[in-house]
C-alpha cells in the first residue's frame, strides 16, 4: 500500500501539519487528506499531498 505525506503551512511559512498515511489509490489519498485538513482546520492554508516517490497529488496555495 503506497504511503502519502500531507503537509500544511501558515502564511509565514510555519509548519502547521505533517501527517503520513497509507491509501490504496490516489483518489482515496485525496479523500483522506481532505478529511485530515478539515479536522485540523487547514483547508484554506497552503498544503500539499505527495507520494513516497515524490509525485505531487494535491497542491494548494
Amino acid at each position: 500500500m503506497p504511503t502519502y505525506f500531507l503537509t500544511a503551512f501558515s502564511n509565514k511559512g510555519e509548519l502547521l501539519l505533517n501527517e503520513k498515511f497509507e491509501a490504496n489509490s490516489e483518489q482515496e489519498a485525496k479523500k483522506i487528506g481532505s478529511e485530515i485538513l478539515k479536522e485540523h482546520q487547514c483547508l484554506n492554508t497552503a498544503h500539499r499531498l505527495v507520494t513516497s516517490s515524490g509525485r505531487l497529488v494535491i497542491f494548494h496555495r
